[in-house]
């Protein structure tokens, strides 16, 4: 009897608070949170459509320049919707700078392209690539280094493979501090001139070299001197090469005072260039310079293999 008597009050008193007015305004407060939270929601969903229309951007599609020959693509940004969303209701504001983006990617890539030669990046893609092509000479190699680790730049270096072969621990150094390993022929001929099995050895051979100096297999060829017809391009196509030339030269073999070689490549650099250079005295003491104007002009500085590559250069 106790027990049915204690079970009547409690039932009675929980009535009595579910059907109390303060607890009726706390779920009708609630009731018109959620309401205002969907009303907000839809608001920047809105928001959100109209800021694409204007934030979007198409991606740009590789294609085979008459002049360039074959030019990378480069990827589009879209509006993440859903996370974008997620990260204000979080915030529980409207702010643009929690606007999420994805990139897309263009329907045509270099792969998708007849091999042919590259000469620069996209020009929509605000970064520099220095390559430096390595033959012979040691002595201004440490002063470059140097720089490159002093800046925070990694850079491309197309190495020959008989100097490879011959200074297998310099070429270690250059892939252990980060730096992009690239082929440069084997004997530095000129390629053209080569029937195709010798052309074939002087890729080949300076595979060889590298990977077992620095256990990298190169993907970037810079054939030697410029110097190059379709088979020298198809033939490094078959062992997975891109053949690669340059933008801007610094003609550093000439010996040019420091301030001609900057002189020379400074009016040159813009979005997807490439700078030839070699491991020279002006080329150890102007590049300083040459990183920083390229850093002064709002420009990244990587690897070649960024620079053609499709992603965008960050914050967006």
């Amino acid at each position: 009897m106790n027990r049915l008597l204690a079970l009547l009050c409690f039932l009675f008193f929980l009535y009595s608070v579910m059907t109390s007015e303060s607890v009726n305004l706390y779920i009708a407060s609630k009731k018109m949170d959620r309401a205002a939270l969907t009303n907000q929601v839809a608001q920047w969903e809105q928001q959100l459509k109209e800021a694409a229309k204007t934030k979007n951007i198409p991606p740009v599609n590789a294609r085979i320049d008459p002049i360039w020959k074959a030019i990378p693509g480069y990827n589009g940004l879209s509006i993440d919707e859903e996370a974008s969303l997620q990260r204000m209701q979080q915030a529980g504001r409207w702010d643009e700078s929690l606007i999420v983006y994805r990139e897309v990617k263009p329907t045509i890539g270099l792969d998708q392209l007849a091999a042919a030669p590259i000469y620069r990046g996209n020009s929509d893609k605000p970064m520099v690539s220095l390559m430096i092509n390595v033959a012979w000479g040691n002595e201004y190699l440490p002063a470059i280094l140097e720089t490159l680790k002093k800046e925070k730049v990694k850079a491309t270096f197309f190495l020959d493979g008989s100097w490879t072969k011959k200074y297998p621990d310099e070429a270690k150094k250059i892939a252990e501090a980060g730096h992009e390993i690239g082929s440069h022929a084997y004997s530095h001929p000129n390629m053209s001139q080569l029937s195709l099995t010798r052309m074939e050895q002087e890729i080949t051979k300076t595979n060889t070299a590298i990977t077992e100096a620095t256990g990298i297999t190169p993907t970037l060829f810079a054939p030697p001197s410029g110097d190059f017809d379709q088979r020298v391009v198809d033939m490094a196509a078959r062992y997975h090469l891109r053949t690669i030339l340059w933008t801007a030269d610094t003609v550093d073999w000439r010996k040019p005072s420091p301030d001609q070689w900057f002189r020379t490549v400074a009016p040159k650099i813009n979005n997807g260039v490439l700078v030839l250079m070699h491991p020279t005295a002006p080329t150890a003491e102007a590049l300083p310079r040459l990183i920083r104007y390229v850093k002064e002009k709002k420009l990244t500085l990587g690897t070649v293999s960024d620079t053609l590559s499709t992603r965008r250069v960050p914050p967006y």
